[in-house]
């Protein structure tokens, strides 16, 4: 089941097992069952600490990964294989007694949540955002006896996926009720959980001293203003509504610099990491409402939370990057994730043998098609323009698709459904004028990125797109403020790009704040 390398890698891990473990297997008489059997005893032929038991379960492949003796574990229903390997891993060594990373003050919040949690999350094996929840949650099950958990393959449990009405992953269930959709980071979860940790949370921002370089955003461009800003040896902080941004939605990556590829949550992981090496002080699931320029030049900016507290700095880089575009139609936030979609990488598994359709004709668009082809029944691509704007390369595979319908000079009007679920759509040929109906089960919408900067209306200088008006150093229209990456008019919206900008922000930031005359420091500080 398991190749050489990565039989050698689990082999490598797991002597980080410090207490036994048991894997409980609950098994079928069917091919994905045998396919688990092997799995788990080619998990168990690597470590002394690690045993194979039977005993079934309402699911079947399932099997729990049980601490010897008690009753501390976590559930998997289904191979655990793809983007969830990790996952299995981590669970691994988590219930075998290793040492999670994650912070010391949010393990101990778990520790002390008080009730009955019993999640389940319904995962696909090519979603790139599940393992975080996955993970996440089997993390709080190991340490805390009172929550339980298991992780569902969608695309082998079918029935349960279709009774639920589970139309995007990852979804979460807790105690029988739906609890959460798409990527939700550990500390999300506890602070949903945990009723005060939203006010604490704000009390302690409101201790924290003036910074002289305050990032707002986490994506590229924040984690590089950060990193060049802290460089320089001066207090820097980072304000993020998520750590990662929109690079947690990316798939695959092939033009980053120097990396042949990767993947957005693996990249966001690295960045994170990076800026943790440093004395930067992250603030991570702070939303940021209002930005108040200083009065007088020299001053100090202030940042107004979403919590209600607030953050004071000499210097301010809004990197708050950009988020899907929607259709803007009738039906659209009735079923969003009940059929529209904006993910195909990690719903489109959930569409198998049904009929799609694919909204935008640039490369996000062509490349989804393309994907989506493949698992699919049948592929309708719906263009507003004449022509498809995507790649010649990308264009010419998506000729080849037998099952792939292209539309073009069409505007999507409306989204139906049943109440449920979408049952089609309708697009208004702009040739001639006349509407037309597709019945159809999903539509995945790839129009491209609307910058997250409503919130800045009023504080500084957009453009009729909504971007942040930036200079060549990165300065705004308000001295002191700089900005960079996807939420400001710089052309083209690329990682790398991205990553340059944040780093010039930073330096600009730092230019700005050693030519202020001394006294105005003074006062700044005071």
């Amino acid at each position: 089941m398991l190749d050489a390398n990565l039989t050698q890698q689990l082999k490598t891990y797991l002597v980080n097992i410090k207490q036994p473990i048991e894997l409980v297997a609950s098994l079928g008489d069917d091919a994905k069952s045998g396919e688990l059997e092997r799995l788990l005893n080619d998990i168990a032929a690597l470590s002394d600490d690690i045993t194979v038991v039977r005993k079934d379960d309402a699911r079947k492949p399932s099997f729990m990964i049980r601490r010897a003796g008690t009753d501390i574990g976590v559930r998997f229903a289904g191979l655990p294989m793809g983007h969830e390997f990790t996952s299995l891993v981590l669970a691994l060594l988590q219930v075998g007694g290793h040492p999670s990373r994650a912070a010391q003050e949010l393990i101990d919040q778990v520790k002390d949540l008080d009730g009955d949690y019993e999640f389940e999350t319904y995962f696909s094996l090519s979603c790139q955002n599940c393992p975080d929840v996955v993970q996440a949650l089997n993390l709080m099950a190991v340490l805390n006896p009172r929550i339980k958990h298991v992780a569902i393959d969608g695309a082998l449990f079918k029935d349960e996926v279709d009774t639920r009405k589970v139309m995007a992953v990852p979804t979460v269930f807790l105690n029988g009720e739906p609890f959460g959709q798409g990527r939700m980071e550990l500390e999300q979860i506890v602070a949903r959980i945990d009723s005060g940790a939203e006010t604490r949370a704000a009390e302690k921002i409101r201790t924290k001293d003036a910074f002289d370089v305050l990032v707002v955003g986490g994506g590229p461009a924040g984690a590089a203003a950060a990193i060049y800003a802290a460089r320089k040896g001066i207090r820097v902080g980072v304000a993020a509504e998520r750590f990662g941004g929109q690079v947690l939605d990316t798939m695959a990556i092939e033009n980053f610099i120097s990396v042949p590829h990767t993947e957005g949550p693996k990249l966001a992981a690295h960045l994170e990491q990076h800026v943790k090496d440093y004395d930067v002080d992250i603030m991570n699931l702070q939303r940021a409402e209002k930005l108040i320029p200083a009065p007088l030049e020299g001053g100090l900016h202030e940042v107004v939370l979403a919590n209600g507290a607030s953050l004071k700095a000499r210097t301010v880089i809004l990197s708050t990057g950009a988020r899907w575009r929607t259709m803007n139609v009738p039906g659209e936030d009735q079923y969003r994730n009940k059929g529209v979609a904006y993910c195909p990488h990690c719903d489109g598994p959930l569409f198998k043998g049904k009929r799609v359709a694919v909204i935008g004709g640039g490369n996000s668009g062509v490349e989804a098609a393309i994907d989506l082809a493949g698992i699919v029944a049948h592929v309708t691509l719906i263009e507003y323009d004449s022509d498809l704007r995507a790649d010649a390369v990308l264009q010419r595979k998506l000729a080849t698709l037998p099952n792939v319908q292209v539309i073009t000079s069409a505007l999507t009007t409306e989204v139906r459904g049943d109440g449920e679920k979408v049952s089609g759509l309708v697009y208004k040929d702009r040739n001639h004028g006349i509407s037309h109906e597709i019945a159809l089960e999903g539509i995945f919408v790839q129009i491209g990125l609307v910058p997250n900067t409503e919130w800045l209306k009023d504080s500084v200088a957009l453009s009729n797109r909504g971007e942040i008006e930036i200079d060549a150093r990165g300065e705004t229209s308000q001295r002191g403020i700089f900005a960079a990456g996807d939420a400001t008019t710089v052309p083209y919206k690329q990682i790398v790009i991205a990553m340059g900008a944040g780093s010039t922000a930073a330096l600009s930031a730092f230019d700005y704040l050693i030519r202020l005359p001394a006294e105005e420091l003074v006062e700044a500080a005071a």
